[in-house]
């Protein structure tokens, strides 16, 4: 009987410090720019769009619990939409005419939004990682927040404008690895 109450215990407590522990599992795989686009199709919903990505396998109900390893993958998946934007979506802009011109436009400010939305993100769970650990949050931190969610804002209007018309996509993968600064 003692021994039964004995691994009853040690169950418990094993359970109880298992449940605990801060979990920092990887939940996130990267994707290439192209599976991650939202620029086909028609404007108007690239807000809606853009958060389905960037909430895709993650609790975003806590940010601070969002493992360092999904956080990386969430930093190069977009620096791949910035990229997208300058290597790929500006030339053919540059390189277009007539109603192609306007398309890729169009879906130029759909991937403006992803970026955006991926970047504020992005500093959400380093600020809130800063927080759960008791660190200061810069004011140049909280600064740089703001900045990109005045800017995603400013898209997101543009985006609506843009509603019902015809978005083009340009095909760019990006960086396909995580490397560990």
């Amino acid at each position: 009987m003692r021994s039964s109450i004995l691994f009853a215990t040690l169950t418990l407590l094993s359970a109880t410090f298992t449940s605990a522990a801060p979990i920092n599992r990887r939940a996130l795989s990267l994707r290439a720019y192209n599976e991650m686009s939202i620029s086909s199709g028609v404007g108007g919903d690239a807000e809606a769009r853009a958060k389905a990505v960037w909430s895709q396998g993650l609790d975003l109900s806590n940010l601070a619990a969002i493992s360092d390893a999904d956080l990386d993958i969430l930093k190069v998946e977009r620096s791949n939409a910035e990229s997208a934007e300058t290597d790929a979506f500006n030339p053919a802009i540059d390189a277009a005419s007539g109603d192609d011109k306007a398309a890729l436009q169009v879906g130029k400010i759909a991937n403006k939004v992803l970026k955006l939305t991926g970047l504020a993100q992005v500093r959400q769970i380093g600020i809130a990682k800063k927080e759960a650990k008791g660190q200061t949050v810069s004011d140049s931190e909280r600064a740089a927040l703001q900045d990109s969610l005045t800017k995603l804002a400013k898209n997101i209007a543009t985006d609506k404008k843009n509603a019902g018309k015809p978005s083009k996509a340009v095909s760019f993968v990006g960086q396909t690895s995580v490397k560990k600064q």
